[in-house]
């Protein structure tokens, strides 16, 4: 089933006070496509929300994605933060997160 926009929103929010203890203000949806050796390897919509009281970071990356068949939602919230200084990065960091994390 699809989720509005306004529950994708209210979902991300809480995924980032779950992974960052803070509130969180929606800012924008950018779309991004990242591709590796010309292929596509993720395409969709970050959302960008301004982050409330968070010790480091002011900004925040985030989005989600059906993980399978079951409906279950892999939510992502990364920080404005080093290196992570647009949506793009942000993506590109959670790819090799995984990756590194799939093959040790």
């Amino acid at each position: 089933m699809a989720e509005t926009k306004t529950e994708l929103v209210e979902a991300l929010k809480e995924a980032i006070r779950n992974l960052h203890g803070c509130g969180a203000v929606w800012v924008e949806s950018v779309p991004v496509m990242e591709t590796f050796q010309g292929e596509t390897v993720w395409e969709g919509t970050v959302q960008v929300f301004d982050l409330v009281n968070h010790p480091t970071a002011k900004r925040c990356y985030a989005w989600s994605y059906l993980v399978d068949d079951t409906g279950k939602q892999k939510f992502f919230a990364v920080l404005h933060q080093g290196p992570i200084d647009s949506p793009q990065a942000a993506v590109r960091a959670a790819i090799v997160a995984e990756y590194r994390g799939k093959t040790g």
